[in-house]
């Protein structure tokens, strides 16, 4: 990786690290502690949130029909996200110590914190339930497969790409054939 590319990385990892900040500071003003990974409000902030649930017929009647007609066409999506779930984490249990490659916690890229929030009601929390899950999964299967491909074909693409993982960025230049012999020879001799 040349000197100009780890400098824009840096950059960009510590502007990263500045967003996360600002997000603790405005998570700050919504008067929660995390107490052993889950979030407690304050009891007066957990009755105004309570106060501002809308009922779930109110939610229902207030839905487009053509909303609630995909509804099966969503949830019909749980099918493949759970095919995926299962195969993509039986290849990493099978494939990464034989690769010696660092397996993907799940639990850093799924999370279900947003069923205790008091002002949604059972629909919109049973929703954000299948978000977490369907866009946290595709996060770790994103991971999994960016690592397999840093150790198997850490070249960068001819074109860019948009939704690159973090790793593409330390992958060889395109046409850099001296580059990945380099670095295919340094991933060979690091997991004998």
């Amino acid at each position: 990786m040349s000197d100009k590319v780890a400098i824009l990385v840096q950059r960009v990892r510590a502007m990263e690290d500045e967003l996360e900040e600002e997000f603790n500071r405005r998570r700050n003003q919504f008067n929660y502690r995390l107490e052993r990974g889950r979030a407690v409000f304050e009891q007066d902030v957990r009755r105004h949130h309570e106060a501002m649930k809308q009922s779930l017929s109110s939610y229902l009647s207030d839905a487009r029909p053509l909303v609630v007609l995909t509804a099966p066409v969503i949830y019909a999506m749980i099918i493949p996200f759970v095919l995926l779930d299962v195969f993509i984490t039986i290849y990493q249990a099978v494939c990464f110590p034989i690769y010696r490659i660092e397996k993907v916690k799940r639990r850093n890229f799924i999370t279900f914190d947003r069923k205790h929030l008091s002002y949604l009601n059972g629909l919109e929390k049973l929703n954000c339930m299948y978000c977490s899950y369907g866009n946290g999964l595709l996060a770790y299967a994103v991971e999994i497969a960016g690592r397999t491909e840093k150790h198997w074909c850490p070249i960068k693409h001819a074109k860019r790409m948009e939704g690159r993982h973090a790793h593409y960025h330390e992958f060889v230049e395109f046409g850099d054939a001296e580059g990945f012999q380099r670095t295919k020879k340094a991933l060979h001799d690091a997991t004998k």
